[in-house]
């Protein structure tokens, strides 16, 4: 790492050995003083203080019975609130930032939310990318039939699920999911995404809140491929760029590969 780097990098020293040391005691569930001094390159007086700091804050607990250190309950109330969703968020994050500096274009990362009936955007390098395109807020719902992510999820999710989001869409009788109704058309268009191992937006989508162009149009384009852990979908990435920059043809050649290749480098890192 350049010294222009590190400058730029600083770290508090003192939490960084303190996070080791926790990071010790959950590997070995409850350790002795010598114990964690054998897996650190840290003097024995500075462990101890560590200790005692994080006994004091509540961190970590000293059993009675056996005077062995262990990390506290009160790291499970802070997990509470994590779910599956923000670990592949953040698995995923570090690929998507590589991949968006590869192709200048950003991707987003999207799950699928079986209540809302919707794909739930819960990652994007798009603040990382040079051109200016409409920052979606994470968390932000996109349409399934109609978007590149819900649309490839639905070619490469099992049938059973597949059968039961479409009738679900169905039922909302939405003009924007309309698509469905026609299941004979609809469903051939999934199984050429399939075929093809990547999905583009419908031509009618126009993004956003109200994703009929006719309605809106963020003027941007997408190809989407599935992130799977055998047949399970875990979620799905896309390549986002300007509609009018270049041809969905040319994005393929250019970085379909890149693209199926994060996401099996995210399959990969969330499966370990």
């Amino acid at each position: 790492m350049k010294a222009s780097e590190k400058s730029n990098h600083k770290t508090i020293r003192a939490l960084e050995r303190g996070l080791h040391i926790m990071q010790i005691l959950q590997e070995k569930r409850a350790a002795t003083l010598n114990q964690v001094y054998q897996a650190t390159d840290l003097p024995r007086p500075t462990i101890l203080r560590i200790l005692r700091t994080l006994e004091g804050a509540g961190w970590v607990h000293r059993g009675l019975g056996d005077g062995l250190y262990r990390n506290s309950f009160k790291i499970k109330g802070m997990l509470k609130g994590l779910d599956d969703k923000d670990r592949l968020a953040e698995i995923a994050a570090p690929f998507l930032d590589i991949l968006c500096r590869e192709a200048s274009w950003p991707s987003d990362l999207a799950v699928i939310h079986h209540e809302k009936i919707y794909m739930q955007l819960i990652e994007t390098s798009r603040a990382k990318t040079p051109f200016l395109l409409k920052r979606d807020e994470i968390g932000h719902m996109i349409n399934i039939p109609l978007s590149a992510m819900g649309r490839v999820y639905l070619a490469f999710c099992d049938q059973a699920e597949r059968d039961v989001i479409i009738n679900k869409l169905k039922e909302t009788n939405s003009v924007a999911n309309r698509i469905v109704l026609n299941d004979k058309i609809f469903l051939n268009q999934l199984e050429k995404i399939k075929v093809n191992g990547y999905a583009t937006r419908e031509a009618s989508f126009g993004g956003g809140e109200r994703p009929l162009r006719s309605s809106y149009d963020d003027g941007l384009q997408a190809i989407a491929v599935p992130i799977r852990i055998e047949s399970k979908v875990i979620g799905c990435i896309s390549l986002v760029w300007v509609r009018q920059a270049a041809t969905i043809e040319e994005i393929v050649e250019k970085f379909l590969l890149n693209l199926k290749e994060t996401a099996d480098k995210i399959k990969v890192a969330y499966g370990t």
